[in-house]
C-alpha cells in the first residue's frame, strides 16, 4: 500500500527521533571527507557584481527586544543587502580555537579551515543557497542573481526580469517584483549526515530567516517570510533537480527606490513580453567539487512528501497547533539584564560561535543569565507571512530548561512560559544527578556535561501542525525551531556567555524526563548553554 505524504512526514521523523536507539539507514555510512563538496558554491563563467564591504554598526539586541528599533527606512538598497547577506551567511573571520572536536588538526591547515559566519549551521556545512531575482524597480540590471558566500559577491546568472516565474509559484501575488529566494542543496549536508541531513538543513534555514528578521528590523526595513508555496516554478526557473536542491524560503523586496531609466535600454527588462515564449531558466552549472554525489532515498522521499501544502490554511488550526498550556505553580524569573543586550547586532553576529568542548565551570551561569537568554529567545515572529495568521499568534514551539549547574535555580526539568517570564517545574533532578543524566542521553564525545550550566530543549507539536499545514508544517516547524535556536545564539553572545546547538540526544529519554511521553509534544532541538573558559588557545582572523 502506498503511504500518504503524511504518512512518509511522520515515519521520517519518527526514525529522526529514534535514532539514539535504532540508527537510520544507510547503516555503517562512512564519510568521504576527501570528496566533501564545497562550502561556497560558484557558477564557473557567470560575471561578478561587487557588493559594499562596509558593515554598519547596528541597533543592540536591547534595542531590538525594548522595540526601540531604528525608524523605518522605506524599503531596500543595495547597502542594506549586503549587510543583511554579509552578516547572515557570508564569512567573517577564520577560526581555529583549540576544542574538542575531533577535526582541529586538518583545521590548522588552509584547505581545512573553518571560516566563521554570523549564523549557525549543523555541522557547519551551510547548505542554504540564497539567490535575488531582480525586477524592473531593482537598483541592478533585472535578472537572477547567486550570492557567492566565499567572495561576498553576486554572480549575475540571466538577464531579464523573471520575477513572474517567482509570483507564479506563491499562494497570492506580491506588490513585489523582486525576491531574495533561499533554497536548500541537500549534498552539503547529506554528505556528511546521510539520511538525517533533511531534519538538519530545514533548522538551518529557520536559523538563517531568524537572523534575517533580526537584521532587517536593525536596518529598520520591513521582511516578510513566505513558506506556503509552490517551488516548482521557482526551481525550474534556476535550473535545479528538485531532488537535490529546491527553493524553501521567499521574501519579497520593495526598493527605498525606483531607478527606472538608468538601465542599459539594449537589456529587456521583462523576458517573455509579448507573445508564448520556451520556458526561460538558469544554464550557468554551480561547480560541484565532489566527483561522485549521492541522493539518500530517505531524504528524497520526505523532501517530496513535506512540499505538498494545502490550497489553504486554516489559522483556527494553526493557532491551535501551540503548545498546550502547562499546570503547576510558576518559579518566577528575574527581569531580563537588558545591560546584558547592549551590544550591536553587528558585533554579535560577527562574534557568534558554537562553544563546543570549551564549557568550564566555575564560575556558574546564573538564573539571571538564563531568563535574558529565554526573554531575547522567544520574542521572535517566526510565523511564515503567508499563512494569513493574525500579528498575535502564538508560537508553534516551547522552550524547557534542564537546569543543571544555575546559580539561583534548583537542578530538574523546567517549561518556559513566556508571557509569564516564569519556569513552570516539570520534573525533578534525576535520582543520578542531572549532570550524569545528561552525559548518559548524548551520544557524542564533544560536550561534558558537567561543565554545562543549563541544556535548553526546544519543542513542537508536530502532528498538530501537520494537521494545520499538511505535509509541509514539519518545514515550517523546524524553521522556526532554527529561528529560536539563532536568538539564543544571539542572547548568549551578548551576555557572553557560550552556546553549543545539538542534535546528539536520546529524544526519547529527554521526553520522558520533562513528562511529555504520551502527548504529542516531542524535544526537537537542544541548546547547550554556560561559561567558557577563557583560558582556550584561538586564532581569530577578521576579514
Amino acid at each position: 500500500m502506498q503511504l500518504s505524504a503524511r504518512d512518509i512526514v511522520r515515519d521520517y521523523t519518527e526514525s529522526v527521533f529514534r535514532r539514539a536507539r535504532v540508527p537510520m539507514e544507510p547503516l555503517n555510512y562512512e564519510v568521504n571527507w576527501s570528496d566533501q563538496p564545497s562550502r561556497h558554491t560558484a557558477y564557473p563563467g557567470a560575471s561578478r557584481l561587487p557588493l559594499p564591504t562596509r558593515l554598519p554598526e547596528l541597533a543592540s539586541l536591547r534595542d531590538l527586544l525594548t522595540g526601540n528599533s531604528p525608524a523605518p527606512v522605506g524599503g531596500w538598497s543595495m547597502a542594506r543587502l549586503s549587510t543583511l547577506l554579509r552578516l547572515s551567511y557570508g564569512v567573517l573571520e577564520r577560526r581555529m580555537t583549540v576544542n574538542w572536536n575531533q577535526d582541529i588538526t586538518a583545521r590548522s591547515h588552509f584547505e581545512n579551515a573553518v571560516w566563521g559566519r554570523g549564523t549557525a549551521s549543523g555541522g557547519g556545512m551551510y547548505p542554504v543557497e540564497v539567490y535575488l531575482v531582480a525586477g524592473a524597480s531593482a537598483p541592478v540590471l533585472p535578472g537572477v542573481y547567486h550570492y557567492d558566500t566565499g567572495r561576498h559577491v553576486l554572480q549575475r546568472l540571466l538577464v531579464g526580469d523573471v520575477s513572474d516565474s517567482i509570483q507564479a509559484g506563491l499562494a497570492a501575488p506580491e506588490g513585489a517584483d523582486s525576491f531574495l529566494v533561499a533554497s536548500l542543496r541537500f549534498w552539503k549536508n547529506s554528505f556528511k549526515y546521510n539520511s538525517f541531513c533533511y531534519h538538519v538543513v530545514t533548522q538551518d534555514l529557520g536559523a538563517l530567516l531568524g537572523s534575517w528578521e533580526l537584521l532587517a528590523s536593525a536596518l529598520g526595513v520591513p521582511l516578510r517570510r513566505l513558506l506556503c508555496f509552490d517551488p516548482e516554478p521557482m526551481d525550474r526557473l534556476l535550473g535545479f533537480d528538485s531532488d537535490q536542491q529546491s527553493v524553501f524560503a521567499v521574501v519579497p523586496l520593495q526598493w527605498s527606490a525606483d531607478p527606472a531609466g538608468t538601465r542599459d535600454p539594449a537589456v529587456p527588462t521583462r523576458v517573455g513580453d509579448g507573445g508564448v515564449t520556451p520556458p526561460v531558466q538558469v544554464h550557468y552549472a554551480a561547480h560541484e567539487r565532489s566527483k561522485r554525489v549521492q541522493q539518500f532515498p530517505a531524504v528524497t522521499a520526505v523532501h517530496r512528501a513535506a512540499a505538498d501544502t494545502p490550497a489553504t490554511v486554516d489559522p483556527t488550526a494553526v493557532v491551535d497547533a501551540a503548545p498546550r498550556p502547562l499546570p503547576g505553580e510558576p518559579v518566577a524569573l528575574p527581569e531580563p539584564r537588558l545591560d546584558l543586550l547592549d551590544r550591536p547586532l553587528s558585533t554579535v553576529l560577527a562574534t557568534r560561535s558554537s562553544s563546543f568542548g570549551r564549557f568550564r565551570r566555575p564560575p556558574e551561569l546564573t538564573v539571571a543569565d538564563l531568563g535574558t537568554t529565554l526573554a531575547f529567545a522567544t520574542a521572535g515572529r517566526p510565523q511564515p507571512a503567508d499563512a494569513g495568521l493574525p500579528a498575535d499568534a502564538p508560537a508553534l514551539t516551547r522552550l524547557w530548561v534542564f537546569a543543571n549547574h544555575l546559580d539561583g535555580l534548583p537542578a530538574g526539568g523546567y517549561a518556559y512560559c513566556a508571557q509569564r517570564h516564569a519556569l513552570l517545574p516539570a520534573a525533578p533532578e534525576p535520582d543520578v544527578g542531572m549532570s550524569a543524566f545528561l552525559q548518559q542521553q548524548y551520544f557524542l564525545t564533544n560536550y561534558t556535561m558537567a561543565q554545562v550550566g543549563a541544556v535548553l530543549a526546544i519543542s513542537g507539536r508536530l502532528d498538530a501542525v501537520l494537521d494545520a499545514y499538511g505535509p509541509r508544517g514539519y518545514r515550517i516547524l523546524n524553521a522556526e525551531i532554527g529561528a529560536v535556536a539563532q536568538r539564543v545564539y544571539c542572547a548568549t553572545t551578548a551576555q557572553q556567555v557560550g552556546c553549543g546547538a545539538v542534535l546528539g540526544f536520546d529524544n526519547v529519554s529527554m521526553d520522558d524526563a520533562l513528562g511529555l511521553s504520551g502527548t504529542d509534544e516531542r524535544t526537537v532541538l537542544f541548546l547547550l548553554i554556560g561559561r567558557n573558559s577563557d583560558a582556550v588557545a584561538n586564532l581569530e582572523y577578521r576579514l
